[in-house]
């Protein structure tokens, strides 16, 4: 356990802070303030932690306080010292005798160094400032004097960002880089130290942290870090949110190479300009059509396709993908993967849609679109390699990172477990509804026929249930195609044969599923005794945002 002792001026917010969190065990084994009266000895003896207090006497030189500091601190264990508006330049004195010493300053250093980094900050104009962990090195001469220009000079452990706004003073401005500045900074910095991940080198001025890549044993995380860095700009403030009493905005990342709805051309420039859920369903809308070589269509609706397929004309694509469900489809998000022609337009705006987007159109589509007045026609530019690497959802006091769902299956991945085989033209159809399926949200069941989608079972909680509601969409909802004799795709194994029965009943022919149940041979049994055909992908595609 690594034990802290930390030293104040005042209130002491950082350290007790720190104190609460904890990071990676360390806890702070003593307090000490130069002033009786400091808030932070009183917050700290609320806490169980030790306290001490060294006033400066009248006419004190440096050297003196600080060895009287020491022997304060004598008789209580201690590994790392860390600072907390402790209004006092340490000298050699203190250093060489005390463990590692941490300070952290509200600025990014080595700008704004001084005592008001809040109000430099603001005077200098700047649109970011932040905070900085430093190691705390002399800053004084042979006389104990103090050398300006090497104050806040140590080696930097860590910083981070904090943004000013308009209308910022220094009290506001104060405020935010404690709170979502040193609040994140500081602690991580003692957990670094505490997990022996730091090494300080003082002749070079260097500190090396050795926890940039995580790694666990058994299992490759390379390219996940310790610390996730954002910084995105505002591209622009929107409406609302989801619901019209949430406000809302778009951040841009300008450094993404891959096809953006966020970085899309929106060309009649008279529309209205996109909503957060606009936005939200045409980038679900972009990376499905993306999964396609041939032309591709997908209608979108609250983020799951309502149809998807694709054909040797974007039109005839757009119309097998529309004709799935088009009563769900009504107000949703067409994206395609050609240029849009003309034929294609036509089709689009037969019906109420919010948004298109494709990788460019000719004259004679935009013509056509732009009759509809509030339809959005947005412009990704080409479809080129899918770059980004990561997806994110934030979580209240966090967030979860992780990889893309790039995989992709091929007919010769497809391992069969029932008696009958499937034909060529089942396995080319388990093919693309593996593709559609993993944007289907769980659980997640897909009927197709051919290479379009026939009913869409998506977001229940029971398996079976999703597959009964993908028959019902195909029953009741599809225009000129229906279940019998389609191919349904499970993003996860059946965990019983129900599925399989319900399957059956709608007049399934074949499944893909990820197989991997406890009960795979009841599974397989139920579908052999249908005639069913059966293979395996042996991978999940759950898909739960």
């Amino acid at each position: 356990m690594t034990r802290l002792a930390g030293m104040a001026g005042n209130r002491g917010r950082n350290l007790l802070n720190i104190a609460d969190r904890a990071p990676d065990g360390a806890e702070l084994a003593v307090v000490l303030a130069t002033d009786e009266d400091a808030p932070v000895l009183e917050d700290a003896a609320e806490r169980g932690i030790p306290t001490e207090t060294v006033p400066l006497r009248e006419g004190e030189q440096r050297r003196e306080h600080e060895e009287r500091v020491l022997d304060a601190l004598a008789d209580h264990e201690f590994d790392l010292v860390c600072l907390d508006g402790y209004m006092r330049i340490l000298s050699d004195t203190f250093l060489s005798e005390a463990p590692t010493t941490l300070n952290v300053h509200p600025s990014l250093l080595p700008a704004f160094p001084g005592t008001d980094a809040w109000g430099d900050a603001l005077s200098a104009g700047v649109s970011v400032t932040g905070c900085t962990v430093h190691v705390v090195t002399d800053a004084t001469d042979d006389a104990g004097e103090v050398i300006e220009s090497e104050v806040d000079a140590g080696p930097i452990v860590t910083q981070e960002p904090v943004p000013v706004y308009d209308g910022d003073d220094e009290e506001s401005l104060k405020e935010r880089v404690l709170y979502e500045g040193e609040f994140r900074a500081y602690p991580r910095a003692v957990k670094w130290f505490a997990g022996d991940a730091v090494e300080v080198d003082l002749e070079t001025g260097e500190v090396t942290v050795e926890v940039d890549v995580a790694s666990t044993e058994g299992a490759d995380h390379d390219g996940l870090p310790a610390r996730r860095l954002v910084s995105d700009d505002r591209a622009d403030t929107l409406r609302y949110g989801e619901n019209p009493h949430q406000d809302a905005a778009v951040y841009e990342d300008y450094t993404t190479e891959e096809a953006s709805v966020v970085g899309a051309e929106q060309l009649n420039e008279g529309a209205k300009a996109l909503s957060y859920n606009n936005y939200n369903d045409a980038d679900g809308a972009l990376n499905l059509i993306t999964e396609f070589e041939e032309p591709a269509a997908a209608v979108i609706k609250h983020t799951n396709p309502a149809g998807c397929a694709t054909a040797d004309t974007l039109a005839e694509a757009y119309e097998k993908a529309l004709a799935t469900d088009p009563m769900s489809a009504f107000g949703g998000i067409v994206a395609l993967n050609r240029e849009c022609d003309a034929a294609t337009a036509e089709r689009v705006i037969d019906s109420f849609k919010e948004v298109v987007v494709a990788p460019g159109y000719t004259d004679d589509a935009l013509e056509t679109l732009f009759e509809k007045e509030n339809l959005r026609v947005l412009d990704v530019g080409e479809l080129n390699d899918r770059t980004e690497r990561f997806t994110e959802k934030p979580l209240v006091g966090g967030r979860l990172v992780q990889e893309r769902d790039l995989q992709s299956v091929a007919v010769e991945d497809l391992e069969v477990v029932t008696e009958r085989e499937p034909s060529d033209e089942e396995l080319e159809t388990m093919v693309f509804a593996w593709q559609t399926l993993k944007h289907v949200k769980s659980n997640g069941i897909l009927f197709a026929d051919g290479t379009e989608t026939v009913g869409v079972g998506m977001g229940q909680v029971s398996r079976v249930d999703a597959v009964r509601l993908a028959a019902m969409k195909a029953d009741e909802h599809a225009e000129g195609k229906d279940a019998d004799g389609a191919v349904m795709a499970s993003d996860a194994f059946f965990p019983f044969p129900d599925g399989i029965e319900a399957a059956a009943e709608a007049g399934i022919a074949a499944v893909v599923q990820p197989g991997g149940s406890v009960n795979d041979d009841d599974v397989i049994k139920a579908a052999d005794d249908h005639g069913m055909a059966m293979a395996f992908t042996g991978q999940r595609a759950f898909r739960h945002d």
